[in-house]
């Protein structure tokens, strides 16, 4: 066979291998349809690990890598699980008959809640200074609006949400009313205006990007503000999904968020601030990089694409947050100081740590799978 033959049947195994996959998507579908009439949750580890150890064992009698192997269906467990949970979703129509009006609903995300309300059956509305995306309908200024919506999400930048909030209280609406903000610490007042208000409000923080599809693994925080309504209509939106929720105060999540993302974006920081400053070029240290510097790559260049603002206000409008800053200024001042001085006991003293705190983390993980 010629090349062009041999790209040509390429080609057509391409097709087939997409047709499969489709395929596979519409059992996927129906897997969803039988769990749901059976009260089998979306998820079987004990079933992805037998399909893994399958394609495993496929792969070796076929002269195939075990690793490429399981990757793919790795993949394809991701994308059936996604089927299966957004099938779930539109199926439970927890929505139906009822509204949604969406603060900011323009933004990132702001557009992922007006589609995940508008999949359970709301009818969303979007209030926003940006034209609404097909779909969702901009309604205009809600200021405007009679507000008597069945939920309120108020979305905007972090920098507007408080006044959003108090002006919302003084209208009293009697929607479920909740924000999505990062951070709660700059919302106080806002939020303690609507509870002061008699409003049935709590506040919410996926904590995942406006681009995530399956909600496998991801995490959920619900912030008890008093309301028990609200508390529990807010977590109901997410129970068809696999998501992981997670109750706490006020206080204890911006504590909490100090270190989950103040800290990782600090370190983020930190790493491509001392490489741009190093005076190595980028394209010279790609040529001799490593796995691990490779992998801290890969994460920092998602955070440098990051918006700037938003991650500006995480560090800065957090009570919590020079806590954090400080910890991880101490830690660095450790490691130099033990490198510098020849202290390896010492050095050796923080990666054991290190261990230590992980492999706990890593037991809680098992035990949760």
């Amino acid at each position: 066979m010629t090349l062009e033959q041999l790209r040509a049947r390429l080609n057509e195994i391409d097709r087939q291998l997409i047709t499969l996959v489709a395929e596979r998507q519409a059992v996927s579908r129906d897997i969803a349809s039988a769990k749901r009439a059976t009260g089998y949750p979306t998820r079987d580890y004990n079933r992805e690990r037998d399909v893994l150890l399958a394609a495993r064992s496929t792969a070796a009698e076929l002269g195939v890598s075990q690793q490429v192997a399981e990757s793919l269906l790795r993949l394809l467990i991701r994308s059936s699980l996604t089927t299966q949970e957004q099938a779930s979703v539109v199926a439970r129509s927890a929505g139906s008959g009822r509204r949604a009006l969406i603060i900011g609903g323009a933004g990132k995300i702001g557009r992922w809640f007006a589609d995940f309300m508008a999949s359970q059956g709301f009818a969303v509305e979007i209030s926003d200074l940006v034209p609404a995306s097909a779909p969702h309908v901009n309604a205009g200024d809600w200021r405007n609006l009679p507000l008597d919506h069945d939920f309120i999400i108020v979305a905007t930048p972090l920098g507007a949400t408080d006044a959003i909030l108090r002006d919302l209280a003084l209208r009293r609406p009697r929607s479920i009313v909740f924000d999505v903000g990062s951070l709660k610490s700059p919302l106080r007042s806002g939020l303690m205006a609507l509870k002061s208000h008699g409003c049935r409000v709590t506040s919410v923080h996926p904590m995942f990007g406006p681009n995530t599809e399956l909600l496998s693994g991801r995490h959920v925080i619900f912030i008890d503000l008093g309301s028990t309504e609200a508390l529990q209509a807010a977590r109901e939106l997410f129970a068809p999904t696999m998501v992981e929720q997670v109750v706490m105060t006020l206080d204890e999540h911006d504590r909490l968020i100090a270190y989950v993302l103040g800290l990782s974006h600090a370190l983020n920081i930190a790493f491509f601030t001392a490489l741009a400053e190093s005076g190595e070029a980028a394209p010279r240290l790609a040529r001799m990089s490593s796995t691990t510097f490779d992998s801290q790559l890969d994460v920092a260049t998602l955070v440098a694409a990051e918006s700037p603002e938003l991650y500006f206000e995480i560090q800065s409008l957090n009570d919590y947050g020079a806590e954090s800053l400080e910890a991880l200024a101490k830690a660095v001042e450790r490691i130099r100081t033990a490198v510098l001085s020849r202290d390896q006991a010492s050095f050796a003293g923080l990666m054991q740590r290190g261990r230590d705190y992980l492999e706990d983390r890593r037991t809680v993980t098992e035990r949760r799978a």
